[in-house]
């Protein structure tokens, strides 16, 4: 029964970008329980691996063609657990649990706000109207990956610089609750998925990697907290480009024309 046995045949390159995926669920569980013990600098490179490993996992599905279903659903899942929960249990444990109920209200919120984003994404990727072109370019509100390592910037601050005001639960709440609603919001951030380079620049792009890799060797929380402020500055450029670039045409000075 040739048929049967082809049924029965799961290819490898289905299995590597689903693999990767497992490995960042572990990445976000090991965060939690980092926090738990209270050892927040590990917490805190357990959810930036999940992201690269996040990262890794869609580009690695699409260079071997192994896209599927469940491997969406694995993701989505993985998602809420490495860039939901577990930045929302750091959070809690690390500082918001000072403020007691209010603390909680916005760890709920945020891990919430999390799971809506998600379940819009892959409603909006199966829906057959969505705007590719725009689709590539952008993405509505600040995605998983970036909206975890957001929150937990306060964190990285403080490993950095040792600045109480960091750590202040008031600020942590209103941090985190601004960062939950962006995350859910409908303001336009860059993807970063078109991104190109020149060849004659191909060398220093590849030295500037080298440069980063180093750097975040050496001094991986002065790093952390240098991408973290570009990544915010990138938002209000973001607003501002899509405005230019999707602007509607006023009808009045077409019909002139």
């Amino acid at each position: 029964m040739p048929g049967m046995n082809k049924r029965h045949i799961f290819p490898i390159r289905s299995l590597v970008p689903n693999a990767i995926t497992v490995l960042a669920i572990c990445a976000g569980m090991s965060a939690i329980r980092f926090a738990i013990l209270g050892r927040w600098e590990g917490a805190v490179l357990a959810v930036l691996i999940a992201g690269v490993l996040d990262g890794l996992d869609g580009r690695m599905a699409r260079l071997l063609k192994g896209s599927s279903k469940f491997g969406a659903e694995l993701d989505s899942l993985s998602d809420i657990v490495s860039f939901g929960v577990a930045p929302a249990v750091i959070l809690y444990s690390w500082a918001l649990r000072d403020v007691k109920g209010i603390g909680w209200l916005i760890a709920l919120i945020f891990t919430t706000a999390m799971a809506l984003r998600l379940a819009r994404f892959n409603t909006m990727s199966q829906s057959e109207n969505i705007n590719k072109k725009e689709n590539q370019d952008y993405f509505t509100g600040i995605p998983a990956p970036a909206s975890a390592a957001l929150a937990l910037w306060p964190m990285i601050l403080y490993f950095l610089t040792d600045i109480d005001f960091f750590k202040n639960p008031v600020f942590c709440v209103i941090y985190v609750g601004l960062i939950a609603a962006m995350t859910v919001s409908n303001i336009p951030t860059f993807s970063f998925k078109r991104l190109s380079i020149k060849r004659e620049y191909v060398l220093f792009y590849l030295l500037g990697i080298a440069v980063l890799a180093t750097l975040l060797v050496t001094h991986v929380w002065a790093t952390m907290s240098v991408i973290g402020l570009f990544y915010i500055i990138t938002i209000p450029m973001a607003v501002v480009y899509h405005k230019r670039k999707f602007k509607k045409p006023d009808p009045e000075s077409g019909s002139k024309k």
